[in-house]
């Protein structure tokens, strides 16, 4: 079997004091909390990513403002993830629109509140990513080059 690293994004967004995540079903880990995050569609460019993934699973508008960081993990059942992590603004909320499947709901959790769901995030790369925007991480939209 090839190994094939899943390339994906997250956006972290921040509104008084609160931080935007997804309650979500997870293939064999049940409900899990994470921010809004997804697979890179073919043509599209990261930051197109993280703006659609986080509409279809939050209803909510976002401007991408910077890279928090680019991570890599592997799961423990074997699968490897490299996610480029970004910070955004929320823009607006459309609350009529439905949430993509296997999203339970948008909410807005402290960092005390998140840090507290300990097993209950879907991977250490959540908090780690909201630690990194906390501790001012940011880097320029410009560092991505696509030829």
């Amino acid at each position: 079997m090839d190994w094939l690293p899943r390339l994906t994004v997250a956006t972290i967004v921040e509104r008084d004091g609160r931080f935007l995540l997804v309650e979500e079903y997870a293939d064999g880990d049940g409900l899990v909390y994470n921010q809004p995050a997804g697979h890179l569609d073919e043509h599209e460019t990261l930051a197109a990513a993280a703006i659609r993934e986080t509409l279809e699973e939050t209803a909510w508008e976002v401007q991408i403002d910077a890279i928090v960081g680019v991570y890599y993990w592997t799961h423990p059942k074997g699968h490897t993830f490299v996610r480029t992590c970004f910070a955004g603004t929320a823009l607006q909320h459309h609350p009529d629109q439905p949430l993509d499947q296997g999203i339970e709901r948008a909410l807005w959790l402290t960092h005390e509140e998140i840090a507290a769901l300990g097993p209950k995030l879907r991977s250490p790369l959540v908090l780690r990513c909201i630690d990194d925007y906390l501790a001012g991480k940011r880097h320029p939209l410009d560092l991505f080059h696509y030829l």
